[in-house]
């Protein structure tokens, strides 16, 4: 069907439905009702978004490209840039971006750098499980580090007791915004030539000084990971991406991404590599389709235009988020500074953190457990949540794996043991208020010093 719709009626009818969109958000969405401590609710994470991400999701749904497309490409040259990376790859969620990173590492092109089954990655078990599981799906065998309580990240002490002939990569998050002791594990993995790859996912906009400059966290290593699920500092809803310089990584990430074929045309275009009928590709017959030649097995993991729209509107104000969450998270550090009981965070040396949330372990002494403060807490309609998995070796997900076999241990994690029984952490997200901050530092005040 040919549209005969002249342009100017188009366009205005296109503006005036973006107009009704931001009346519609003021009316409906713009209105925040009054703090009352103890009944309203004061969640850990949230949307955070005006006006401008509901005219571009609208925008994007009026142009019809329900694909990957225009609004995709966009978005991922302006996270490239932010980030200060040649390559990023829009997906559909971080967990799904893990595992498009993971498995760039596997093609067999990378010779005897690649991750075969039976090799080693070195990661943690308190971290959220979608980190470890494209690892052990695969047939990799991941072995496990202790943490550092007071930094919530790897105990970068037992880098070398963790090594062996069958070591990779390393693959590490930084948890809840706080980077990993990056010097210590770029300098191991430089080292022992192995891959990094860098969780990003709770870490968008933290910074680390090293070689000499700052450069943000997820791309320092090989490979970088973000999530846009709504908690984290930008959301699309559903979303992730994948970014790094080596244009040899993005190429697999692409591929793999995209049903695993070998053809790089953009979606909707034909014959932009040139060689669609021309080229010779394993044992097909010359000249066959580059449109569906496969040089990988892949997935179909790609966002949609309109997740990328809203993508686009969020990295408007992703400065904005990073330096509020900094201000929340030292709000609440300075209000609970003292307070007994509590072993608050401390920043990784040489970092400038954009923290995902505030994280909280409750001293051993402290005549209370973990849980009678959550507990009470949330009786108080605070929200807390767990360091994700505490321990994913104590999940009914690891029951049928073997110690030795299917994963190691680097002695008996006693640290990792004590986050999945003392620690927990609060939000410091953007919707955050100064009265829903100082109701958190006053509600665990009543509760520690009764």
């Amino acid at each position: 069907m040919i549209d005969r719709t002249p342009m100017k009626k188009k366009d205005a009818l296109k503006q005036q439905i973006l107009e009704l969109t931001r009346e519609y958000y003021r009316e409906v969405h713009a209105p925040q009702p009054p703090f009352v401590p103890g009944t309203t609710r004061v969640n850990y994470g949230g949307r955070f978004f005006d006006d401008a991400e509901m005219v571009n999701l609208v925008d994007a749904s009026l142009d019809f490209w329900l694909t990957a497309g225009p609004w995709a490409t966009r978005f991922e040259k302006g996270l490239a840039r932010w980030l200060g990376v040649k390559y990023c790859s829009l997906c559909n969620s971080g967990s799904s971006a893990n595992l498009l990173a993971f498995s760039a590492l596997t093609a067999h092109e990378l010779g005897d750098r690649a991750i075969r089954r039976g090799d080693e990655v070195i990661t943690v078990a308190a971290g959220f499980p979608t980190t470890v599981a494209c690892i052990v799906q695969f047939g990799a065998v991941p072995v496990f580090v202790d943490m550092s309580a007071e930094e919530g990240n790897m105990d970068c002490s037992q880098l070398e007791a963790a090594l062996s002939p069958r070591t990779k990569a390393v693959m590490l998050a930084h948890s809840l915004g706080n980077p990993f002791n990056l010097e210590a594990v770029v300098a191991f993995c430089r080292k022992h030539n192995l891959w990094l790859v860098e969780d990003n996912c709770d870490a968008l906009g933290s910074e680390y000084f090293i070689d000499g400059v700052w450069k943000k966290t997820g791309t320092i290593g090989d490979i970088g990971t973000s999530s846009f699920y709504p908690p984290h500092h930008m959301t699309m809803g559903e979303g992730g991406a994948v970014y790094t310089n080596n244009r040899e990584l993005d190429k697999y990430v692409k591929s793999f991404r995209d049903w695993g074929r070998d053809c790089w045309c953009i979606g909707g275009v034909d014959n932009t590599c040139g060689c669609r009928f021309t080229g010779q590709f394993g044992k097909l017959p010359h000249g066959y389709d580059h449109k569906y030649v496969y040089s990988l097995l892949g997935y179909n993991l790609k966002a949609t235009d309109l997740q990328a729209a809203i993508g686009c509107a969020q990295l408007e104000k992703l400065d904005f988020i990073v330096a509020r969450r900094r201000e929340n998270f030292q709000t609440l550090y300075d209000g609970l500074k003292g307070v007994p009981g509590l072993l608050l965070p401390e920043p990784q040396k040489n970092s400038r953190p954009s923290w995902f949330g505030f994280f909280i372990t409750v001293k051993e002494d402290a005549g209370y457990t973990r849980n009678e403060l959550t507990s009470y807490l949330e009786e108080h309609r605070v929200q807390t949540r767990n360091l994700f998995a505490g321990n994913l070796l104590l999940h009914p997900a690891f029951e049928e794996y073997v110690e030795g076999r299917d994963y190691r241990t680097i002695g008996s994690l006693p640290v990792t043991n004590r986050i999945m029984n003392d620690s927990f952490w609060l939000g410091v997200y953007p919707g955050m208020t100064p009265e829903k901050l100082q109701y958190m530092i006053d509600c665990i005040k009543s509760f520690c010093q009764r």
